[in-house]
């Protein structure tokens, strides 16, 4: 009798239609995030995982090396740029959902050194004897060719009369991060990153800060990938916007643009 019952359940159940484990489960969720977001953005992913039990994957690099990846199909869902150039481009390459663009957050840039540094502030004119500064080091910068801290950096020399010193001392490093470590190594004694990033460091001071019109101004913008809406994107892509996630952020250094 009861292999009777087994074979007539077996044949109930490759009757009924096979359901795709996406949508038993709630699909993973990518993000593609500018490095200098690595720090806040984790605190938001553990904040969303907390909230809702899922937790969105993020990759960190340069917002240039992660939009080219998704311009070539990498399965991203979310990204979030530290400037417009980059989101541009890949509206530009049809891979974004244009309706999903939003600017997310703004940032600022500062001199850094080691804290061991013999100045504690260093004004920042074409007066500076840069070579002195550095004594026998390098600037640490993201590469101004496509990192987007590297791109203001260089704007932000020009606007100041410190480029012409400038470009001949450059460490240039592949994302703000790299810059960074540079620094905190004391492998460079001065080092230009944003304003976010020096707050996370505890081997780092900010010996000066830009002015704000010396560059254009730094935006974070945030979209979803073009074809990658779905239910599991929409809700971290929403949480990212909340009050919330605002928060998170502004512990960080960086500023609200909404």
């Amino acid at each position: 009798m009861k292999c009777w019952k087994g074979t007539v359940a077996a044949i109930v159940m490759s009757a009924m239609p096979v359901m795709p484990f996406s949508t038993i489960a709630a699909e993973k969720v990518t993000v593609f995030a500018a490095s200098s977001l690595t720090n806040a953005m984790n605190d938001v992913v553990s904040a969303y995982e907390q909230t809702t039990g899922e937790k969105p994957v993020v990759s960190y690099a340069s917002s240039s090396a992660l939009a080219r990846q998704i311009a070539q199909g990498a399965p991203a869902d979310i990204y979030v740029s530290a400037n417009e150039k980059w989101m541009d481009y890949l509206s530009e390459q049809g891979a974004i959902e244009d309706s999903t663009r939003k600017p997310l957050l703004h940032n600022s840039l500062v001199l850094v050194a080691p804290n061991d540094y013999p100045q504690q502030q260093v004004t920042l004119s074409a007066s500076l004897d840069l070579t002195k500064a550095l004594d026998g080091t390098r600037l640490a910068v993201g590469d101004p060719n496509h990192v987007p801290a590297g791109i203001y950096t260089k704007e932000a020399l020009q606007n100041i009369g410190l480029w012409q010193q400038a470009q001949r001392l450059l460490a240039r490093a592949n994302n703000v991060r790299g810059a960074l470590l540079l620094v905190e190594r004391q492998e460079a004694l001065l080092g230009v990153v944003y304003k976010t990033d020096a707050l996370v460091s505890n081997r780092v001071k900010i010996v000066s800060e830009f002015p704000a019109d010396s560059h254009t101004a730094i935006r974070y913008p945030v979209a979803m990938v073009k074809g990658r809406q779905n239910k599991s994107t929409q809700g971290f892509y929403d949480f990212l916007n909340s009050e919330e996630a605002a928060a998170i952020f502004t512990e960080y250094g960086f500023g609200d643009v909404k």
